[in-house]
């Protein structure tokens, strides 16, 4: 059976996500929730070129929050549009739908907010959900074992409109307990989507560990890996690093 999802933001990097979903068998995007009332009523799939009907699209400007979860059930919400939106789907994590939250940057009260969720259900929260981004940080912080006094550098590139520091960098300065102010590097050039490097100098040698996002899919195909690992767990707070590091250590499923 399919999972059905529900999907917060509609925009640059939601519509690229609404397509994975509506792409992938194992999947069924029921609604699509975005905050302008452009293409209220359509649907995701007719907007992005199906022809079948998958995804009608609501603004959040014209929903009763109080009822909309219960009438619209899905398995899964996956996040990409604001910061705000959490505490939009408070109704929907009390009866149980479980939430995947790929907003980049949360400020300390919505972080809190997510926290609260995770007592009612499974909440996997990432900045950057790429598969390949989170294996980075889980082989930065083995290679951080290996080799602990080597000097570290993280850079990341943006698209020269990308305002602030990248949340994801300032994730693995943390994961890597390093000063966010000193060692991460900033560079915002040309229609860069995203580029993450981290670097170990040593004496005798410089290793370089770089993942780059070539097309904002890489954030739906992550998003859709993380809906499918979330459906197995229980009610709590998960991260995309736990995802995946399962693998990395042997673990199983």
């Amino acid at each position: 059976m399919a999972i059905k999802i529900g999907l917060f933001g509609f925009g640059r990097t939601g519509s690229v996500v609404a397509k994975e979903i509506i792409e992938d068998k194992d999947c069924e995007l029921v609604w699509v929730i975005r905050s302008s009332t452009a293409h209220e009523g359509d649907y995701a799939s007719r907007v992005l070129g199906f022809e079948h009907e998958e995804g009608r699209i609501y603004s959040v400007q014209n929903i009763d929050f109080d009822t909309f979860f219960e009438r619209e059930r899905v398995d899964v919400i996956i996040d990409f549009s604001t910061s705000s939106a959490v505490s939009e789907y408070e109704n929907a994590a009390k009866i149980g739908t479980r939430i995947v939250s790929a907003i980049s940057r949360y400020d300390e009260r919505d972080i809190k907010h997510l926290n609260e969720l995770s007592q009612y259900t499974a909440v996997l929260y990432s900045p950057n959900i790429t598969l390949g981004i989170n294996f980075l940080i889980e082989a930065s912080k083995l290679l951080k074992r290996i080799v602990p006094n080597a000097d570290i550098e993280i850079i990341e590139e943006h698209f020269k409109g990308k305002k602030g520091v990248s949340g994801t960098a300032l994730r693995i300065a943390e994961d890597l307990g390093l000063d966010k102010q000193i060692h991460v590097n900033s560079i915002r050039v040309g229609g860069i989507v995203g580029r993450h490097e981290v670097v170990f100098g040593l004496p005798n040698q410089t290793i370089r560990l770089v993942h780059e996002s070539i097309n904002r899919s890489a954030f739906g195909q992550g998003a859709i890996y993380a809906a499918k690992w979330i459906m197995g767990k229980d009610s709590g707070m998960y991260s995309m690093e736990e995802a995946i590091s399962q693998y990395i250590t042997g673990g199983a499923c």
